[in-house]
């Protein structure tokens, strides 16, 4: 399905989407239910030709978008949409959001703009900067817990609550920003994907994303970029693993904040690292969340058939959600708690598969870097399980 769009309506700001945890592309918030992301055409055609099996595994597509830039008299920039012509209610923005104020926040401490103008004056210059403003305040975690609680504030400057969001998204916002600053005019037209909100449902959404597979190039990657990646993953767990961390948040219930932890983070887990996070992963800052390894596997075990089924598929440089409720589910009248998870496959912008366009090569068989990484994923959970 693809939607189109309406020329005269007004345009609907696009909010950074604040529990974002992973990836490099700028995932915004459209409204409550729908994500928006840059379109990339490979990965249009996979959703719009997703086997029947997988569907249950990766968010709802839903169409696209036209986005552009836009530069308020204040020099603040912001992603415009025109919303979507479907019957659906009128859509409105709150401009007293968390996530828009956070963001206007920040945008005021580096002088309104997505950098300041000198260093995205040039694409090349801006490439080449070894660490922008955006990372330099929202990488180290050391500074973060110093200067977030008082850029938590709503448009009235009251505080909203303290670390209720992942720093990962706006930095990732802020990098799209520049890129967009440097490359394109003010109303240059984009394309973006929508794609369904998957923590939407939950209140304090704890989400790991897991880099999957032994391999993250794609069939067109350049010599350079091949051999980039290929280090990456003999360095990290992905290669003894099939997987490696690329994001996480956890719900503090101590604290009342999420614990985060990005990509960099991921990169330098030893195999045992990598097993001592996926137990953070599911310890809320009191205890273990044990009820959740058990509805977390029987997921895991479902996909791994699915992947199992789909032959010629690659997921090169696909992640994997694990996502649950950091706040406890209340009892039944019964005596039991409801426990809800989800496990979503998301971007598949170097997928390939049989029939895909411009396949570079046909492969045979179910994708076995995936595999190998699911079956160890469930292995070290089942670990995890017995010692407990």
């Amino acid at each position: 399905m693809v939607v189109q769009d309406s020329v005269d309506a007004p345009g609907v700001p696009l909010e950074p989407f604040l529990h974002q945890v992973g990836g490099h592309l700028s995932v915004m918030k459209y409204d409550e239910h729908t994500v928006c992301k840059p379109l990339i055409s490979q990965e249009q055609r996979f959703y719009e030709s997703l086997p029947l099996a997988m569907k249950r595994f990766t968010p709802q597509y839903k169409g696209t978008i036209t986005v552009h830039l836009r530069k308020d008299s204040r020099g603040r920039l912001s992603l415009v949409a025109n919303p979507l012509t479907e019957n659906r209610g009128p859509f409105t923005v709150s401009t007293e959001s968390a996530a828009v104020a956070i963001w206007q926040t920040l945008q005021q401490t580096t002088g309104g703009g997505a950098l300041p103008l000198a260093q995205w004056q040039h694409p090349q210059r801006a490439h080449s900067l070894k660490e922008s403003p955006a990372t330099a305040l929202l990488r180290s975690e050391l500074r973060l817990k110093a200067q977030v609680p008082s850029l938590v504030e709503d448009a009235n400057g009251n505080p909203t609550e303290k670390g209720s969001f992942n720093p990962w998204g706006l930095h990732c916002h802020r990098a799209h920003l520049t890129r967009l600053c440097a490359e394109y005019p003010e109303n240059k037209r984009h394309r973006f994907l929508l794609l369904e909100n998957v923590v939407s449902q939950y209140k304090h959404p704890c989400i790991l994303d897991l880099k999957m597979g032994t391999r993250q190039h794609g069939d067109d990657a350049s010599e350079e970029k091949k051999a980039r990646h290929m280090r990456k993953c003999a360095q990290s767990t992905s290669a003894r693993l099939g997987m490696r961390l690329c994001g996480m948040q956890v719900y503090q219930t101590d604290k009342k904040h999420f614990l985060c932890k990005d990509k960099y983070y991921g990169r330098k887990l030893s195999v045992e690292g990598f097993r001592q996070a996926l137990y953070q992963f599911l310890h809320d800052g009191t205890r273990f969340r044990m009820e959740l390894l058990e509805p977390i596997q029987h997921q895991l075990q479902a996909l791994l058939l699915v992947i199992r089924s789909q032959s010629s598929y690659r997921f090169y440089s696909s992640s994997l959600l694990i996502i649950y409720d950091g706040q406890e589910t209340p009892q039944t009248p019964h005596g039991t708690n409801v426990i809800k998870v989800d496990v979503r496959m998301i971007d598949f912008a170097h997928t390939t598969y049989k029939g895909s366009w411009n396949e570079h090569t046909t492969y045979d068989g179910p994708d076995p870097g995936y595999i190998f990484g699911l079956e160890n994923l469930i292995q070290i959970l089942q670990g995890i399980h017995k010692g407990q």
